[in-house]
């Protein structure tokens, strides 16, 4: 019975702590960007004590007036300009131009990347894990792949921020009913946490 009462309380009590462990960290790491404020600005010298939280606000705020700002005309001749003078640097241009393309493929509205959960063989065949569908490969390496292929990302358990990125023929790959969001607590939890049971279908629509 002693056992019992042990490992309830560890199911209530580890999702929690670690919830606001990693709440606690975000919000520790959003605060530095306090440093970016002077000194006579930050919320100690102003109320006299630290604000927990506030970094996060500030973040947020700089977020959204950066996105008011280059939505318009004029936001948008300052990016060029800055763009353009980035592009003079030979190694920051080639990190810019990157990291750009990434974060505009995952974060745009209209992209594909990490839109669609598969159902790949991986890391030998005839054993399955979950995939993201990334996109469809270009350029030169597509010049040296016959057949239709796809872009896929394998994450890891039970960390997905880390991972392998496929080339894959598209009739090997099997799309999963379920959501990202599902996929992932899925591959995070290792299997325990299942998603809702749907039937799986042969992937048939891909990024152009």
């Amino acid at each position: 019975m002693i056992k019992k009462y042990f490992f309830t309380g560890l199911l209530v009590l580890v999702p929690l702590i670690i919830t606001i462990w990693v709440l606690a960290t975000l919000i520790n790491t959003l605060d530095q960007s306090l440093l970016l404020l002077p000194a006579a600005w930050r919320p100690k010298a102003l109320l006299g004590l630290e604000v927990p939280g506030f970094g996060v606000l500030l973040t947020l705020l700089t977020i959204f007036i950066t996105g008011v700002i280059a939505t318009n005309i004029f936001g948008q001749q300052l990016i060029v300009m800055w763009e353009s003078l980035l592009s003079r640097v030979p190694v920051v241009k080639s990190i810019y131009s990157s990291v750009k393309q990434v974060s505009d493929t995952l974060f745009s509205s209209s992209g594909n990347a990490f839109r669609k959960a598969l159902l790949v063989q991986y890391p030998r065949q005839g054993s399955w894990t979950i995939a993201f569908l990334t996109g469809i490969p270009s350029g030169e390496v597509m010049n040296h792949l016959h057949g239709d292929y796809i872009s896929v990302y394998v994450p890891t358990t039970p960390n997905p921020t880390s991972g392998f990125f496929l080339m894959m023929p598209k009739e090997d790959v099997i799309e999963l009913d379920m959501s990202v969001d599902q996929a992932l607590k899925y591959i995070i939890s290792m299997g325990v946490v299942a998603p809702n049971e749907a039937p799986a279908k042969i992937l048939t629509h891909y990024p152009n």
